[in-house]
């Protein structure tokens, strides 16, 4: 169920991802747990980050989805680090490289980098499940 979806919200630049389709809605909730900055976007220091910008987009489009997003620094917010076992436990066999770490309804999705959209969506979207004749197309979608 490969389709093009914007990559920027204003140009016409495409990349072929599995997209969530009314018959496979994205559910769940996205967790990021950022290092150290000055802020959530990272874009107040001198130099602007590209993959922070792509990631408080591809964050943003997901909210839109309907996905619930939460994110947190570790500058504004450490106790949020501390009562995670899953990023504590992270940071105690990672040090700082464990961060940014994403969780997916509470399971480490990524930690040292930031997951693409891609990853996220198929992360989000509930793989078909296969009828008695093997066919993982949902019913009436045309797919097969």
């Amino acid at each position: 169920m490969a389709r093009s979806l914007p990559l920027q919200d204003d140009t016409s630049d495409t990349v072929a991802i599995s997209a969530p389709t009314a018959e496979f809605p994205m559910t769940g909730t996205v967790a990021v747990f950022d290092p150290a900055m000055c802020c959530e976007t990272g874009l107040c220091g001198p130099g602007v980050d590209p993959e922070l910008l792509r990631i408080a987009r591809d964050l943003r489009w997901l909210s839109a989805q309907g996905v619930t997003v939460v994110r947190k620094g570790l500058s504004q917010e450490p106790q949020a680090f501390v009562a995670s076992a899953r990023v504590q436990g992270l940071m105690q066999a990672f040090g700082d490289g464990a961060l940014p770490a994403v969780l997916v309804d509470d399971a480490v999705l990524t930690y040292g980098r930031y997951p693409t959209r891609d990853e996220l969506v198929a992360k989000l979207t509930p793989a078909p499940v296969a009828d008695a004749g093997g066919s993982c197309c949902a019913p009436g979608s045309g797919c097969c």
